[in-house]
C-alpha cells in the first residue's frame, strides 16, 4: 500500500526533531517502519545506530517482525526495537557498575515488591492491602517523577505522605542491600546516570544516532527525561503519538509531554496523519466530534475514504443481567446473518468487573471468548518457584526468592528456624542466604534445624557453582531433578492430570532458558543464566496482560486494554453516567480523559457500532436509575439510531432479511 503525502513527509523528515501526530487508525506504525528503512537505504544510517521504543512487547515483536520483512534479516541486524523498560534494562545491565550495582540484580515484581513492603510496614500497616497499593503506588509516582526518598519526604504535604517517605527509603535501602531493581527502575536509573554522568550519556548518545518513539502520549516524566537525554543536542529523533488517545494519566503518563517537547525543542516539526484506514465514515464522523469537546494543543480532524456505513445503534437495557443477555443475542443474530467469526467481535467496557455477567450468558450459549489480561504463564505457582529457583541461583542476596523456595518442597524448615535465621540476619546486615553459613549462627540456631538449612544453602552452592564454572544447561537441570520437584507437585495438586500440567509448564520454561543459553535464540545478547533471569522476568512483568487475539472467539476487554487493537463490530456496554464517565472522574473533575477514552473505544470499530445502557443498575447492593452518558449527547444525533425511535421495517427490508436468512441456513446445512 502506498504512503499518503503526510505520511511521506513523516518518512522522509529526518534532518531535525520530529513529532508526528497519528490519529486512530491513520497507519502510525507503516510511517515507523518506513521510516526505518529510509534511514538505513537512503541516509546512510547503520541499522545498530537506529533504536525504536514502544510501549508492549507485543508491539515491539510486530514491528521487529515487519521491519525485518521490509528490510531485510541482513539488512536490519543490530537494529534495536524494544520497549522502553528493555533498552532501560540493556543501559543498566552494561553500566551497572556506573549505578553501584552488582552484575547479577534481580527484578522485582509486583508481588515481591508488596511483600517487601508488608514486611517494612508491619507495625504500623499490619498487612493492610489497601495502605500496602497506596504506598507502592505512592512510590510508583514518586520514582516516576524522579524523586529520590529524600526528595519525597521534603515535599510532603502532611503527616501521612511523611510516613510514607519514610517507608519509600527503607524500601530503596532494603532494594540496594538485595541488589535488586524494581520495574520504575529500569527507567528512573538510567534516565538519572544519563543526567548525571557526561562519560555515559556520551556513549550512549553515540550508539544511538536516531531514536524513534511509538505511543508518545503514554509518555511520563522519567520516560520523557530519558528520551531527552538519549537525543542531546543532535535532535535526530522521532516520536509518534495522539493526544486524543491519552488514557493512563492514573500510571503517570502526561499528555503535556506533547506541548514540552515543542518548547524544549523550538525548531520541531508537526506533521498530522490525519485519514483513517480503519473506520467508516459515520464511526469517524461521530468520533471527531466527541473529541472536539475536549481542548487541543494541536488541532487535527480525521477523515475516512472509506463509505458511510450503518448507523451507530443505542440498545436500552432493564438492567444489567438483561444487558448482557440482549448483547449475546444481537451477537448471535449478527452472525448468523452475516457468516461472520467470532474474533470479528468485540465486547468493550470501562471497568473489568462490567465483564461477569458477559462471561455467564457467553458460556450459557457456548461462545468461545477470552477476557484480555488472563493469567500470565509467568503469574503460575510452579513458574513462579522455578523463576525464584533461578534468581536465587543468580543473586543469592535476593531475600524474597530465598523465602519462596526455602521450604518448596518442603524441607522442615519451618517459620521458627526462618525467625531466628532472620533476626540473626537483620543485626549482622546479611542476606538470609549468606547469614546461613555465619558462625555466629550457632548462637540463635542448633541441631537438626541449622544443619537442615546449611544442607539447604550449600546445595544451592554447588548450584551457583555449576552455572558459572561448569555446563549451565546441566545445572538447570540439575535444579529441577535434586529439587525433586515433579514428587511434590504429584504430592500437592489437586489430581494427576493437574500435575502433570504443571510439570509441562516447568518443562516449557526450561526449553525457553535451554534455547537462550544455547544460541538458539535470535537475541545475541544473552549470554549468562544471569541475563536469561532478568530477561524472563522483565517479559512477565510487560507481558501481563497481553494476550494473542489469533483465536476465533469474541474478544472482551476494557477500554484501556483496547487501545492499538481493531474489531468489525463492537459493542460498547455501559453507557451511563457513573460508568463512562466513571464516577471517580466526574469527582476529580477529569471527564477530558474518560472523553478520550470513549473515543479510543469509537475508534476500535471497522463497519458497526452499538452502545448499550440499562434503565436500572444494581451497584454495591443498592438499585439506583443510572442516567444516559454526556458522551451519548454529544454525539451526532442523524448518526445515532436509538431503538425506540427506530422506524418499522419495509416490506423491501423485511423480504431481504428472510431471504438472507434463509441463504445462511442453506449454507450452514451444507455444511
Amino acid at each position: 500500500m502506498k504512503l499518503n503525502t503526510a505520511q511521506n513527509d513523516a518518512v522522509r523528515y529526518v534532518s531535525g526533531p520530529c513529532l508526528v501526530l497519528a490519529g486512530a487508525g491513520s497507519g502510525k506504525t507503516r510511517v515507523i517502519i518506513n521510516k526505518i528503512a529510509y534511514l538505513v537505504q537512503q541516509c546512510d544510517y547503520k541499522a545498530r545506530q537506529i533504536a525504536a521504543v514502544t510501549f508492549t512487547n507485543k508491539a515491539a515483536r510486530e514491528m521487529k517482525d515487519r521491519i525485518a520483512q521490509t528490510l531485510g534479516k541482513q539488512e536490519s541486524r543490530g537494529l534495536m526495537v524494544s520497549t522502553f523498560h528493555t533498552l532501560g534494562l540493556n543501559i543498566i545491565r552494561r553500566e551497572h557498575k556506573n549505578l553501584g550495582l552488582k552484575s547479577g540484580f534481580s527484578l522485582f515484581d509486583d508481588q515481591d515488591q508488596m511483600a517487601l513492603l508488608k514486611e517494612l510496614t508491619e507495625d504500623e500497616f499490619d498487612g493492610d492491602k489497601d495502605l500496602l497499593k497506596g504506598l507502592l503506588n505512592k512510590i510508583s509516582n514518586w520514582k516516576n517523577d524522579m524523586m529520590t526518598p529524600e526528595q519525597a519526604a521534603a515535599g510532603a504535604m502532611n503527616e501521612h505522605e511523611q510516613v510514607l517517605a519514610q517507608f519509600y527509603g527503607l524500601y530503596q535501602k532494603q532494594m540496594k542491600a538485595y541488589n535488586a531493581l524494581d520495574f520504575d527502575d529500569l527507567i528512573v536509573l538510567p534516565a538519572l546516570l544519563l543526567k548525571t554522568n557526561t562519560d555515559v550519556r556520551a556513549f550512549w548518545q553515540n550508539k544511538i544516532k536516531y531514536l524513534l518513539v511509538d505511543e508518545y502520549q503514554d509518555t511520563n516524566t522519567s520516560q520523557y527525561q530519558f528520551v531527552k537525554l538519549l537525543v542531546g543536542e543532535r535532535m535526530r529523533f522521532t516520536v509518534v503519538g495522539d493526544d486524543d488517545q491519552s488514557v493512563y494519566s492514573w500510571r503517570g503518563a502526561q499528555p503535556k509531554n506533547l506541548l514540552t517537547l515543542s518548547q524544549d525543542f523550538p525548531s520541531l516539526k508537526v506533521i498530522k496523519l490525519e485519514q483513517n484506514y480503519r473506520s467508516s465514515a459515520r464511526i469517524l464522523r461521530a468520533a471527531n466530534i466527541l473529541i472536539a469537546n475536549n481542548p487541543h494543543v494541536f488541532e487535527k480532524t480525521l477523515f475516512s475514504t472509506l463509505p458511510e456505513g450503518e448507523m451507530l445503534k443505542v440498545l436500552k437495557a432493564n438492567n444489567e443481567t438483561h444487558e448482557a443477555e440482549r448483547v449475546v443475542g444481537e451477537l448471535i443474530a449478527h452472525q448468523f446473518m452475516n457468516r461472520t467469526t467470532h474474533k470479528d467481535y468485540a465486547i468493550l467496557y470501562r471497568g473489568n468487573h462490567q465483564s461477569r455477567l458477559f462471561e455467564k450468558v457467553l458460556v450459557q450459549n457456548r461462545i468461545p471468548y477470552k477476557i484480555s489480561g488472563g493469567t500470565s504463564f509467568f503469574a503460575r505457582a510452579e513458574i513462579k518457584d522455578m523463576m525464584a529457583y533461578l534468581r536465587m541461583l543468580t543473586n543469592p542476596d535476593d531475600d524474597n526468592a530465598f523465602l519462596r523456595i526455602v521450604n518448596t518442597p518442603r524441607r522442615e524448615i519451618g517459620p521458627k528456624i526462618l525467625e531466628k535465621l532472620g533476626t540473626y540476619a537483620n543485626m549482622r546486615g546479611k542476606s538470609l542466604f549468606a547469614a546461613s553459613f555465619e558462625i555466629g549462627l550457632e548462637q540463635h540456631l542448633s541441631g537438626r534445624g541449622l544443619e537442615t538449612l546449611q544442607r539447604f544453602t550449600h546445595w544451592l552452592v554447588g548450584l551457583s557453582d555449576q552455572i558459572e564454572r561448569a555446563d549451565p544447561v546441566e545445572a538447570v537441570r540439575a535444579l529441577v531433578r535434586e529439587s525433586h520437584y515433579e514428587d511434590w507437585l504429584f504430592e500437592t495438586s489437586p489430581s494427576p492430570k493437574a500435575a502433570e500440567m504443571r510439570m509441562k509448564n516447568v518443562s516449557e520454561l526450561y526449553k525457553w532458558i535451554v534455547s537462550d543459553l544455547t544460541g538458539e535464540n535470535p537475541d545475541k545478547e544473552i549470554k549468562s543464566v544471569k541475563e536469561v533471569v532478568q530477561r524472563l522476568t522483565l517479559r512477565d512483568m510487560m507481558e501481563r496482560g497481553e494476550g494473542d487475539n489469533e483465536a476465533d472467539q469474541v474478544q472482551l476487554m476494557t477500554l484501556h486494554a483496547s487501545k492499538g487493537l481493531e474489531f468489525k463490530y463492537v459493542y460498547l456496554v455501559g453507557m451511563e453516567e457513573g460508568i463512562l464517565p466513571h464516577q471517580s472522574s466526574i469527582d476529580e473533575d477529569n471527564v477530558e480523559e474518560e472523553r478520550r477514552l470513549a473515543y479510543v473505544g469509537l475508534t476500535r470499530a471497522q463497519r458497526e457500532l452499538t452502545f448499550t445502557l440499562c434503565t436500572e443498575r444494581r451497584q454495591y447492593g443498592e438499585l439506583i436509575k443510572p442516567t444516559p452518558s454526556r458522551f451519548l449527547d454529544e454525539l451526532p444525533f442523524d448518526d445515532l439510531q436509538w431503538e425506540e425511535k427506530k422506524a418499522p421495517p419495509t416490506q423491501e427490508e423485511r423480504l431481504e432479511k428472510g431471504s438472507n436468512a434463509i441463504a445462511n441456513l442453506r449454507a450452514m446445512l451444507k455444511k
